[in-house]
């Protein structure tokens, strides 16, 4: 590896959060000559965690890189209790976490009207938790705060960026009931076409 890609590493390795490309960059700046960038030091790093078989690898997340645990490695990490597993959200809080994060900046009373129920509890338990924050005020009356997500967020889900979330058309069919088989005879046919005849 070379210097600069063993600087990384080191500085990698200190942080227990994503190191965003700027702070790595300003890093590259002041301890090379200039032949050596930021990008190849990186993509050095990832192949040595690549091709020598290591437990952990370089990953671009939230924002910014990280060296994490390789996932085939994280359940016995976790029942060892090596690692500090992430509170478990209820369905509330994810529900209205994935309505922050689709229509940010979103205010109290719109996420209200799309769950039905009130959200003050859940919003205060995700901003203590740092995946949502204020981010802006609105416009209506009493200039409400808006909400929106944070790199933590990014993190917790394993995103580069907001753009990774899936399209509401694809969550549209992956949350699509199955058809039900319709039954002829006593054949199931998935399609609801009747069974083909045996001559």
């Amino acid at each position: 590896m070379t210097p600069l890609a063993k600087l990384l590493e080191a500085a990698l390795f200190a942080s227990g959060t994503p190191v965003s490309a700027a702070e790595l960059r300003a890093m590259a700046r002041h301890a090379t000559d200039g032949e050596e960038t930021l990008e190849s030091a990186l993509d050095a790093l990832r192949d040595h965690y690549e091709t020598d078989g290591h437990g952990v690898e370089l990953v671009e997340i939230a924002g910014g890189w990280q060296i994490l645990t390789r996932p085939e490695f994280t359940e016995a990490i976790e029942r060892a209790q090596l690692a500090s597993r992430p509170q478990r959200l209820s369905a509330a809080a994810l529900e209205t976490l994935a309505i922050i994060a689709y229509r940010q900046p979103i205010g109290r009373a719109e996420i209200e009207e799309i769950r039905g129920v009130g959200a003050g509890a859940i919003l205060k338990s995700l901003h203590e938790r740092g995946l949502v924050d204020v981010v802006a005020r609105g416009e209506g009356i009493g200039r409400p705060l808006l909400y929106g997500t944070t790199p933590a967020f990014l993190e917790q889900f394993a995103l580069r960026h907001l753009e990774e979330l899936p399209r509401a058309d694809e969550l549209a069919i992956a949350l699509r009931a199955p058809r039900p088989a319709t039954l002829t005879g006593s054949l199931v046919r998935e399609n609801g076409e009747p069974p083909a005849r045996a001559d």
